[in-house]
């Protein structure tokens, strides 16, 4: 009789079929879409200038800066920063107190010096994932295109999932931000990799615990937000892909603890994508992160980590 493990493997094999064969074939693809460094270094500076030039006004030309604005709008009231908090509103504040925190050297910036700063920030997440060759085809692939200009921090949270498989701590910007793409965590959690596992959640639990120690009232308020939204099973606009997040996030787990098994890295941040609270069109961009983490593109991988000490076998 088959056992419930062995059905499991079987029936996710089948599922990811499709994703293994195009993992499979994506190094020879990869290769035909490199160009020059400076090529890349030439797009990277067009795309920043063309979006400090139209953020302001924002919202006018192409909506352009407008997530990176509900950043900064919330931080220049600092003691209501979620004044702005319902779903629908365009400068709406749902992260974490942290996260403000975090990024408060930065929303102290007048609004287009913040815009440059954190547009270039995001510009280097794309770098950090594509690599110099590939930079300039991550930067005009569409998704991407689009995460930069709305400066959301969907790149951030792709790049901190590929560096938290050598630095799990980094996987706090991911929960202390957008919650449910965390799922990623069951990676650690298959593998038996406790110690990175403890490490991720430890740090993130320090970092929340430091804040609420801070400013309690704002995380009490965020907690009624995050609740307020959920349960009004808000799901994006007509900029997401109308899948709703009880239908994605089972599927995100299937596909992480099939990854787990079979030691595909490049599963992760596909799961942590699928498993966004909406699934806005350029949250796709996280797809840069499988570029990382495919055989043969320089990423470290499991056997040397265990060697250098930065996770634990059990």
């Amino acid at each position: 009789m088959t056992s419930p493990g062995l059905a499991f493997d079987h029936a996710a094999e089948r599922l990811f079929a499709g994703l293994r064969r195009a993992a499979a074939g994506r190094l020879p693809a990869l290769a035909g879409l490199e160009s020059p460094p400076w090529i890349g270094v030439a797009v990277a500076v067009a795309l920043w200038g063309l979006i400090v030039v139209f953020s302001e006004p924002w919202g006018r030309l192409w909506g352009t800066g407008q997530d990176a604005r509900c950043y900064w709008q919330a931080a220049q009231d600092a003691a209501h920063p979620y004044l702005h908090s319902e779903w629908n509103d365009p400068i709406a504040y749902v992260y974490s107190p942290a996260f403000l925190q975090l990024v408060s050297p930065l929303t102290a910036l007048p609004w287009q010096a913040f815009i440059a700063a954190w547009t270039a920030i995001l510009i280097g997440a794309v770098r950090f994932l594509t690599g110099p060759r590939l930079l300039a085809a991550g930067l005009i692939f569409p998704f991407t295109a689009m995460e930069v200009a709305g400066g959301n921090v969907s790149l951030l949270l792709a790049a901190a999932i590929v560096v938290g498989f050598r630095w799990p701590a980094a996987w706090s910007i991911v929960l202390l931000t957008k919650i449910t793409p965390g799922v990623g965590l069951l990676w650690f959690a298959v593998r038996r990799e406790w110690r990175a596992l403890a490490v991720a959640l430890g740090v993130t639990a320090a970092i929340a615990g430091l804040s609420f120690v801070i400013v309690p009232d704002q995380w009490r308020t965020w907690v009624d937000v995050v609740i307020r939204n959920a349960a009004a099973g808000k799901g994006g606009t007509w900029a997401s892909v109308p899948i709703p997040l009880w239908i994605r996030l089972p599927a995100a787990v299937a596909l992480v603890v099939w990854g787990a098994r079979s030691d595909r890295r490049w599963t992760v941040p596909v799961a942590s994508m699928v498993a966004l609270p909406a699934l806005w069109y350029g949250g796709i961009s996280m797809l840069l992160a499988v570029i990382p983490l495919l055989p043969g593109r320089g990423r470290p991988n499991h056997e040397r980590d265990l060697e250098a000490g930065a996770i634990s076998p059990s």
